[in-house]
């Protein structure tokens, strides 16, 4: 009598248990196409070469991202809007959630994998990145807010050393180093300049840097856990949240305000927001796309490029104070986030040695001589 439990069959006859291993298209998951495909926004980018991959993934992340902050600055430049942050938040999450649904029908398997309390864990962290950043812009100047999101790691490290007694290096200190002076030179900055500086908007962009460093490390163990996809993801984690927003702004009374305003400005607050969200989703997207084939490393540069971008944007379209201390503080910024990809990738990145740099140097000077003598 042969008795077969799953992969293990057993033979009482002979007495002997015999193990046979699947295919690898049997141990798939079956809403995974192809470990080589590759879709982003409908494209199939696997078949593309490696260069032009890039270019379309930077190039997404560029277009969608700037029209992205332009649109944000410009929600919160409407005159009287800056106290409804939480509503653009709670707009956004409704049309995330949108987005999120049509992108999973179109997909062969709509079960969710992903437990609903560890959801309800994500979305609460969510709403607190993304409502305190939105709702810091009503305090902060713009290019203020975008140099904040840049430093991350800061928060990262607090919390790697008293949650889990992590050590790090010299580099990743200094780079830590580097951020912290660099936002205290540009928030000092912002306080000379900005006739309404409000400490307020310090705090609630800080808050939401807390959450956004605890919602990466919860999203990364969730999806490898229970292997669930992105738009998954997006749409369980943002509609849970649209719930938690609606329900507080329902207690506080903030609700009917904020309608009554956007009622009287629909194009500019909700067409604006319509769009500002959508290139949003499309820009994480081909975020997480450039992550998949070229790694962090090269995402995190293309990233920081783009709120570079965004900053010189800012003053370049909307009416704001300038000083050169913005500068320095942001160069100072930009060092540290080269500290810490150089950090993580020495082996990528290997910098010269101080004698390289001498050699480099007696060379110069040679053949600065030999180009007098002839």
């Amino acid at each position: 009598m042969t008795a077969k439990y799953g992969l293990v069959s057993y033979n009482s006859s002979r007495k002997h248990i015999s193990i046979s291993m699947p295919s690898s298209t049997e141990v798939m998951s079956p809403h995974i196409k192809s470990v080589e495909e590759l879709r982003v926004l409908g494209i199939n980018l696997s078949s593309f070469s490696p260069p032009t991959q890039f270019l379309i993934c930077v190039a997404g992340v560029f277009i969608f991202y700037l029209i992205y902050g332009y649109l944000q600055e410009l929600i919160f430049s409407i005159e009287g809007f800056k106290p409804f942050g939480w509503y653009l938040t709670l707009i956004q999450f409704g049309f995330y959630s949108v987005f999120g649904l049509v992108e999973l029908q179109l997909t062969q398997d709509k079960r969710r994998r992903i437990p609903g309390k560890t959801y309800m864990i994500i979305a609460f962290l969510t709403v607190g990145t993304m409502g305190l950043s939105n709702t810091s812009l009503g305090y902060l100047n713009y290019p203020t807010q975008v140099i904040f999101k840049c430093c991350k790691l800061i928060p990262v490290m607090i919390g790697g050393v008293f949650i889990q007694g992590k050590r790090y290096n010299v580099a990743d200190v200094s780079a830590a180093l580097c951020m912290s002076l660099g936002l205290v030179w540009f928030t000092l900055a912002d306080s000379k300049v900005a006739p309404n500086f409000n400490a307020t908007g310090v705090l609630l962009i800080s808050m939401a840097l807390c959450a956004d460093a605890a919602i990466g490390n919860v999203q990364e163990k969730a999806m490898k856990l229970h292997n669930g996809s992105n738009s998954e993801m997006v749409l369980y984690s943002y509609s849970i949240g649209f719930v938690y927003i609606l329900t507080g702004l329902l207690c506080v009374g903030g609700l009917g305000p904020a309608v009554a305003f956007c009622s009287e400005h629909p194009v500019k607050t909700y067409g604006y927001a319509f769009i500002f969200s959508l290139t949003g989703y499309f820009g994480i997207s081909f975020v997480l796309a450039l992550i998949k084939l070229f790694g962090a490393l090269v995402a995190v540069t293309v990233t920081t490029g783009r709120k570079a971008m965004t900053i010189v944007l800012s003053f370049m379209f909307f009416a704001k104070p300038f000083t050169f201390q913005y500068i320095w503080g942001g160069l100072l910024v930009l060092f540290g986030i080269f500290l810490n990809v150089y950090s993580k990738n020495k082996e990528k990145m290997k910098l010269p040695s101080i004698s390289d740099l001498r050699g480099w140097l007696l060379t110069g000077k040679k053949v600065r001589l030999l180009s007098q003598n002839i």
